[in-house]
């Protein structure tokens, strides 16, 4: 099992400032923890980071003693919510291990947290250092301790920490990313598993791109199969592959694992709105949503709260001149966070359109008839590109995902939260992200609950598996 904890970069700074106060004196907080449990990745996901105070702590720069006080309300809170619980300490002086007395205080104090909260779940104990790099352990029921694989703090940059500190041989098809951006970047790429959902206009270049620079997993998520319209823009889609009714996903994964670039593939013929997309997709460590909908994307955010994931959204829009020509080409790259801005706060669709398009897929009749008497307004049409143009906004979104992993830019990341381009006009223009989304900014890290994302409509998941 490969186990990793995540932070919004929001809670990692509160965490930081109780941690290390300026006075060379260890210090100690908890976190409450939602979780995606999955088959062989089970992630950590912060909720919420609960300070010791100093008052209720002994304190020297080698030794820290704590008061149980807060433990009840807290263990009482992580059982009521099925949540996980993971304590983390500083050592200000460098010690770079787990020292002995941190082993005898992890064993009782887990001990505890089991006997109340039961031992379907697992939770965990971590230190950060000076340097913000952290080393963390899951605690077993029966006292074990395992490795922590990976920490990640997402915000404006994508901090991710693998703690095996061991670099794998680059593959001969990964020397020109590795001289490009370092073997570190390299080995943190073949080390991440990342979700595509929707892989045709601009999905299918993104693989391509993602592929070729040898990320270590792709989960791809489309339920649609290969047309003769598609041919124009997907990439390594034939027409024997049209017709065959083979699934895009299907088509992708067969031309990425005869690339030999070391990356696995693990493909999805299901819509987004499936639980099991929904789930395969939380696994991950990064998202690209390239889908036209509405509903689709609205998943997509929420998914993306839930489970703590950074996600890139990508959009393309024709405009016709009304005589048999275009007026315009524009494309879009919403970089969005978890506890930040979401597509609806930045006005890309409103709760109306998002009711219809849902409304069309589920009942189509109903909804036909609620837009002749213009109680509803249609649900987006299937907008057309062609290769250049879903080439140019998915260049856009994987040089803006390698800028978040290995910061290049000479401005921050901050002020790349949307991108926009119009062809037309030349006009490229990028902006800072607005303020967090009132809707979203609750469940940031509630990971695995019933219903699934909270959906009532997803409710026929009881557990997540």
């Amino acid at each position: 099992m490969n186990y990793s904890i995540t932070f919004t970069l929001s809670q990692f700074n509160i965490l930081k400032d109780h941690l290390y106060p300026s006075d060379n004196k260890e210090a100690i907080a908890f976190a409450l923890c939602g979780r995606r449990a999955g088959v062989d990745r089970h992630r950590l996901l912060v909720q919420e980071i609960i300070p010791v105070p100093y008052e209720l702590c002994s304190r020297t720069a080698i030794q820290l003693k704590w008061s149980t006080a807060l433990l009840p309300k807290m263990l009482e809170n992580a059982a009521n919510c099925d949540l996980s619980i993971l304590k983390i300490h500083s050592h200000p002086n460098d010690v770079d291990n787990f020292s002995a007395i941190d082993d005898i205080s992890d064993h009782t104090l887990f001990e505890s947290v089991y006997g109340w909260t039961g031992e379907d779940h697992r939770h965990a104990s971590a230190i950060l250092f000076q340097n913000d790099q952290f080393i963390g352990r899951i605690i077993h029921p029966d006292g074990r301790f395992q490795a922590v694989n990976a920490f990640q703090i997402v915000g404006d940059n994508v901090s991710i920490q693998n703690t095996d500190n061991c670099l794998r041989a680059i593959r001969p098809a990964g020397k020109r990313v590795a001289q490009t951006f370092g073997a570190g970047t390299y080995d943190k790429l073949e080390k991440m598993k990342i979700a595509v959902v929707g892989c045709s206009g601009t999905g299918g270049p993104v693989v391509e791109m993602l592929a070729r620079n040898c990320v270590g997993e792709l989960v791809l998520v489309d339920p649609d199969i290969v047309e003769e319209k598609n041919l124009n823009r997907i990439p390594n889609a034939f027409l024997a592959d049209a017709q065959n009714k083979e699934f895009k996903v299907t088509v992708l994964k067969k031309a990425i694992l005869e690339m030999g670039t070391g990356t696995d593939v693990l493909a999805i013929p299901k819509n987004i709105i499936d639980p099991q997309a929904i789930l395969a997709v939380a696994e991950c460590d990064y998202i690209f949503g390239c889908m036209d909908g509405i509903e689709g994307r609205h998943i997509l955010n929420r998914l993306a709260t839930f489970y703590s994931i950074p996600y890139l959204d990508l959009g393309v829009k024709l405009i016709a001149d009304g005589k048999g020509g275009i007026k315009d080409i524009c494309g879009t790259v919403h970089y969005l966070q978890p506890g930040g801005s979401s597509l609806m706060s930045r006005k890309l669709y409103t709760p109306e359109q998002l009711r219809a398009e849902s409304l069309k897929r589920t009942d189509e009749k109903y909804y036909k008839k609620l837009v002749k008497e213009k109680y509803i307004v249609g649900g987006n049409e299937e907008s057309p590109a062609v290769m250049p143009v879903n080439m140019h906004v998915a260049t856009f979104a994987a040089n803006d995902f390698l800028a978040r992993i290995h910061p290049f830019r000479s401005d921050s990341n901050s002020d790349f939260s949307i991108q926009r381009f119009s062809l037309a006009n030349s006009i490229y223009h990028h902006e800072a992200s607005t303020e967090p989304c009132q809707a979203l900014k609750k469940y940031v890290g509630y990971g695995d609950v019933t219903p699934l994302l909270d959906m009532p409509n997803l409710s026929k998941n009881k557990k997540a598996a």
